[in-house]
């Protein structure tokens, strides 16, 4: 028997909860929108990256929440679930982050900003992460800009499959400060 995860609130109008078998719909819905496809790929590889995560014991699927309503989803992935070959420079042990505000009154908002800033946050204290890393298009200076605002910093650019020229975005795991005497 599995113990519900808890929620994690950065204010209250922002939350992320735990992706269900039933938000496989509302995510479908979601990635079938062109402002989705524009910076996540085609909803058929999105969806079976999403699938895929969903499968994994490991993984961390979260519904972004605003108010209490569903406005997207993030994910965050140990990189190697992925399979594909990826750049030198992330180390072992670096988790893949992902989100989408789906919701288009919701965006330009900072809510992307604080989601990844709830995951990322989750993955350093329930993982052993080294880092988080994400391929943020080049075209989407939004996403950069939120990446940025939480603590990622530029490497390089990849040429991914799907999004063609990426940001590879890096945030090492915080050092933790030594205690006060």
């Amino acid at each position: 028997m599995s113990v519900p995860e808890p929620e994690i609130n950065c204010n209250t109008s922002t939350n992320l909860r735990p992706a269900t078998p039933e938000d496989r719909f509302r995510i479908r819905r979601w990635l079938a929108e062109p402002d989705i496809q524009a910076w996540w790929g085609n909803a058929a590889s999105a969806e079976a990256e999403i699938n895929l995560a969903m499968a994994s014991a490991t993984a961390l699927c979260r519904i972004v929440e605003s108010a209490g309503a569903p406005i997207g989803y993030a994910h965050a992935v140990e990189i190697r679930l992925w399979g594909a070959p990826q750049p030198e420079e992330i180390p072992t042990g670096t988790w893949d982050i992902d989100l989408f505000i789906a919701s288009a009154e919701h965006r330009g908002r900072g809510l992307g900003a604080a989601a990844l800033a709830l995951l990322t946050a989750e993955v350093f204290a329930t993982t052993l992460a080294v880092a988080c890393c994400a391929f943020v298009s080049v075209r989407n200076e939004a996403a950069v800009r939120a990446y940025e605002r939480t603590g990622f910093r530029w490497r390089r650019i990849w040429s991914d499959p799907l999004l063609g020229p990426s940001w590879l975005m890096l945030k090492e795991r915080p050092t933790p400060q030594p205690p006060d005497r």
